[in-house]
């Protein structure tokens, strides 16, 4: 019993010795891997030039972007684990410059790649990688309560930052053009701060999040806007061209295609003018930045589309949002906005649901499902065929006569020419459409002689009311031209809708 006990304390004893064996070299391989990105970026760095590196950190370049305009292969400075100070810490290393005083904002990304910012309570916020903004956005997301399987992801920068980049890409080539190293690098290598930024977040989002970035309907956008940006591009434009006569610098306005000619600077203007003083160092029309972007991060969803009929039960339910004056009209309205989950077959057929039992019977919907977006394609395609048939109660101007009630029924696919109603005109453009009536009948109502209820099968699109009275002749024919009286419509409901599509 002993040798039994023994012998499993030994095989324990062996099996603790082998899972830390094996946690050994997984930590190894670990560290290996960990070591892996910045011996890469060393020997990036040393391949760069360093008098051209110095120049760009001399006038306020931050080291992601003197990285991805030297055309750095592999985009190493993209990784999610670098600081900006690492990265910082690597170029005055390698290249032997020292930047002096206190930090600055990059006077190209301005701070957008040094992930600093105001936040929405104008609070300087400086991260030290893009792991720290990955987590901030995937925390936004869970806060918010978003159920997604993907994610997209969308930056916008301003208009400022182009320019700037444009006068430094215009004033290298004015000083560097004649190196080899040159076109080699700077004309085909360059990646946009858009991008940069993408390629450093999207990888500790994926992990964060538990998902893979994809054309998603879920969002996430990061907007950046600076204060001074159009004030400070509106005077350095002018201020060039007052200054390109009679200068000696040679002021040049730069049309050549080659210094943006690969897809990721397609985006810059090409007509920036430049200004480059002296040979010793380089020189371009960029200002020193006090203050970095305003960034404020979005989560949302793009449309969730819902196939199905509603039935409205009220006339007072308008299909949008009806406002007048900034008053809004009518009880309610059909609409939903920036879904935060998106619903399953069971979840649909709740809501479907709910919807039929609410108190109040305002709308009922059936056949409810989730289709995609072809599904929109599909109606917009069928929405020229498709027939809406309508009951509509009429009062005309002298007693109905069996001869009316006969030639409205002969009246079969006739062609109408409606311009726009004045009753819409405030919301919709002034156009003419042609619209096709396909059948239409006169049901007459017991004891009386001027009233009827007129049942019609129109082209989707088609106003009838105005079919009806002729909105003082921008309809034509109308029912009052045919009968040749006044015709007035005191009720309309729509009793089918008929469309292939679906």
């Amino acid at each position: 019993m002993s040798n039994e006990v023994e012998s499993a304390q030994v095989s324990d004893a062996m099996e603790v010795a082998q899972l830390s064996s094996l946690a050994a070299v997984d930590s190894h391989a670990g560290s290996c891997e960990a070591e892996m990105p910045s011996r890469l970026l060393n020997d990036a760095v040393r391949s760069l030039p360093y008098h051209v590196v110095k120049d760009l950190l001399s006038i306020g370049v931050c080291s992601r972007c003197v990285l991805r305009i030297l055309g750095t292969e592999d985009h190493i400075y993209c990784h999610s684990s670098f600081s900006q100070s690492m990265l910082c810490s690597v170029l005055e290393e390698v290249t032997g410059f020292k930047s002096e005083g206190d930090f600055q904002f990059c006077s190209v990304c301005l701070g957008i790649l040094q992930l600093s910012y105001r936040d929405d309570k104008e609070t300087l916020v400086k991260m030290e990688s893009p792991n720290d903004m990955a987590l901030v956005i995937a925390e936004l997301v869970k806060k918010e309560g978003h159920q997604i399987d993907g994610f997209s992801l969308e930056v916008s920068i301003p208009q400022f930052i182009l320019e700037n980049e444009s006068s430094l890409l215009s004033g290298m080539k004015k000083r560097y053009e004649s190196e080899p190293w040159f076109q080699e690098r700077l004309l085909s290598k360059c990646v946009s701060v858009k991008d940069v930024l993408k390629f450093a977040i999207t990888k500790p989002l994926e992990t964060l999040l538990d998902t893979k970035a994809s054309a998603s309907s879920f969002r996430i956008r990061l907007a950046y806007t600076h204060k001074m940006a159009f004030g400070n591009s509106v005077e350095r434009n002018q201020g060039f061209k007052r200054r390109k006569i009679g200068t000696e610098n040679g002021l040049q306005n730069v049309n050549d295609e080659s210094v943006v000619a690969n897809k990721d600077c397609s985006d810059y203007p090409t007509n920036e003018t430049i200004a480059v003083t002296g040979r010793s160092s380089l020189k371009v029309p960029i200002d020193k930045v006090s203050e970095p972007c305003h960034l404020v991060y979005l989560c949302y969803r793009t449309h969730i589309y819902l196939c199905g009929r509603y039935l409205k039960y009220s006339r007072n339910v308008s299909q949008t949002r009806w406002i007048i004056d900034e008053e809004r009209m009518g009880e309610a309205s059909v609409e939903i906005q920036n879904a935060r989950q998106v619903p399953s077959e069971e979840t649909v057929k709740e809501i479907e649901s709910k919807i039929n039992g609410l108190e109040n019977k305002l709308v009922g919907v059936k056949n409810l499902q989730v289709v995609g977006s072809q599904g929109w394609t599909l109606m917009r395609e069928g929405e020229a065929e498709k027939q809406k048939q309508y009951c509509a109660l009429v009062w005309i101007s002298r007693p109905l006569e069996d001869e009316d009630v006969c030639s409205i029924s002969l009246l079969n696919d006739m062609q109408i020419l409606q311009k726009t109603p004045i009753r819409v005109l405030h919301r919709r453009s002034p156009l003419e459409r042609k619209k096709i009536i396909h059948w239409m009948k006169i049901e007459r109502i017991a004891e009386s002689s001027q009233y009827f209820l007129l049942h019609l099968c129109t082209q989707a699109g088609t106003y009838i009311k105005e079919f009806v009275h002729g909105d003082f002749g921008r309809t034509q024919p109308s029912i009052g031209s045919i009968l040749g009286c006044r015709a007035e419509i005191l009720q309309l409901d729509v009793t089918d809708v008929k469309m292939d599509s679906f």
